[in-house]
């Protein structure tokens, strides 16, 4: 068991005796990450909010249930996603994942994309100019993915969640999990070979 896995251990233990501070204190935690996590499910970011208000209020009620067989923000995204795909459904508005939300603010209040961050190392006007096409073209060929091939590379590459992880939120098997981030990933290559002068094969 990690620190942070135990530490909220701890606090769900809390939350069952009673301790509504201690279940604050999880959504203060974690509640950036499960709405950047909506904000890549839904268009209308006026939406997250509300979505990520709803995910833990039936975290609330349904963790009385909670048995720990998985990490405490593994059964949240799962609960996070589910909310977001009933609301989607439910304003017959299909699932869409926008640039402003998909790369949002990090957990230190940068407004930057990770992915963007990790590319403008250059010094230089053109290096800097050449990062932020490539960024552009992982986004947008991120944009174009399936649901469920977005899903799965976000969660892997933005999140940083597991395999294991993943196919607990996505309740999927984990065979499915690497075939989707596989194919997401080689996708992703596709649009990128025109800019970088990759080889048939090489993925990012």
């Amino acid at each position: 068991m990690t620190p942070e896995t135990e530490a909220d251990a701890l606090l769900i233990e809390r939350v069952k005796l009673g301790d509504v501070r201690a279940f604050e204190m999880l959504v203060v935690k974690y509640q950036r990450r499960i709405e950047r996590l909506i904000g890549r499910m839904v268009r209308d970011t006026d939406l997250v909010q509300d979505i990520a208000q709803e995910t833990f209020i039936r975290a609330y009620r349904a963790i009385p249930k909670f048995r720990g067989e998985s990490a405490f923000y593994t059964w949240l995204y799962r609960i996070a996603v589910n909310t977001a795909k009933k609301a989607l459904v439910d304003l017959k508005r299909d699932p869409l994942v926008t640039e402003s939300a998909r790369f949002g603010r990090d957990e230190e209040g940068d407004e930057t994309s990770r992915v963007e961050n990790e590319l403008t190392d250059g010094e230089t006007p053109e290096a800097l100019l050449a990062s932020k096409q490539v960024a552009a073209a992982v986004n947008s060929a991120i944009e174009a993915l399936s649901e469920d091939l977005r899903q799965a590379i976000t969660l892997r590459e933005i999140d940083g969640l597991s395999y294991e992880d993943i196919a607990t939120v996505m309740n999927c098997p984990i065979g499915t999990v690497r075939s989707r981030i596989f194919r997401a990933r080689e996708a992703i290559a596709e649009r990128l070979r025109p800019l970088l002068d990759t080889r048939a094969g090489e993925r990012w």
